[in-house]
């Protein structure tokens, strides 16, 4: 038997923070961006709110998953 995947209500007397849902990153094509690790480039496709496709020019595409912990729009 599997628990149950409700959302539990906070309780205002619990000594323990509530969750804090982190804000949904969006992108729009031509937007310029930095990579942790790829450096600067260009988004050049988007994929809904779960990817997008970054150029980082010299023919470099990378496709980048949400939640894009590691873009950053510039």
């Amino acid at each position: 038997m599997e628990p149950s995947r409700s959302t539990r209500r906070h309780l205002s007397t619990s000594p323990f923070k509530p969750r804090v849902e982190a804000p949904v990153k969006t992108f729009e094509a031509g937007d310029r961006v930095s990579h942790d690790k790829e450096g600067i480039g260009r988004i050049s496709t988007v994929e809904g709110t779960h990817a997008v496709i970054v150029d980082f020019g010299n023919g470099r595409l990378l496709r980048v998953m949400a939640p894009f912990t590691k873009l950053h729009v510039l």
